[in-house]
């Protein structure tokens, strides 16, 4: 009888000791592409929604809560906040600042929209993308850039967090 409830214990703990807030990978996406007749670069960066919470937990508010049906007006205050500080972006060596459209939530994943206007002429592009780095050592940003015929992907990661394109 011992024996069956020790057997019972050791089935359960693993159960009981699991976390589903923490997953095995960090990692976001962000794709740039650029918009000929716009004249514009559109950008969607794709975090999951509890990595992104956590960190605005940390940095802004202990309170907030990532959730369509029930979030802070200033949710949107902060991850465009925070996505101006961590992602830049040059175009000819000019660092350019984006306006943030909006996001929205799909499955487990936060999208955030961006726009950079009236981009012409385009000879490099540089991007930092450093998403992240400062509330997990292990998260690993992948980016896509979609211009001019080029299609590059880049895996930017702490201590290599920017890459380039030259036309």
């Amino acid at each position: 009888m011992k024996s069956l409830q020790i057997l019972i214990a050791f089935l359960i703990l693993p159960l009981l000791v699991s976390n589903t807030d923490n997953h095995e990978y960090y990692v976001s996406v962000t794709q740039i592409e650029y918009a000929e007749e716009q004249q514009s670069l559109q950008i969607i960066s794709q975090i999951f929604i509890n990595d992104f919470e956590t960190l605005i937990r940390r940095r802004y508010n202990e309170t907030i809560t990532l959730d369509s049906e029930n979030e802070s007006e200033k949710i949107e205050v902060y991850m465009k906040r925070y996505l101006k500080d961590k992602l830049k972006v040059s175009v000819n060596g000019n660092v350019v600042d984006f306006k943030f459209i909006g996001k929205e939530y799909k499955d487990d994943i936060a999208y955030c929209y961006l726009e950079i206007e009236n981009v012409t002429n385009i000879k490099t592009l540089e991007v930092t993308n450093q998403l992240l780095f400062d509330v997990f050592s292990e998260q690993q940003n992948i980016l896509r850039m979609k211009l001019l015929g080029k299609n590059r992907s880049f895996l930017l990661v702490p201590g290599n967090a920017s890459c380039s394109l030259k036309f």
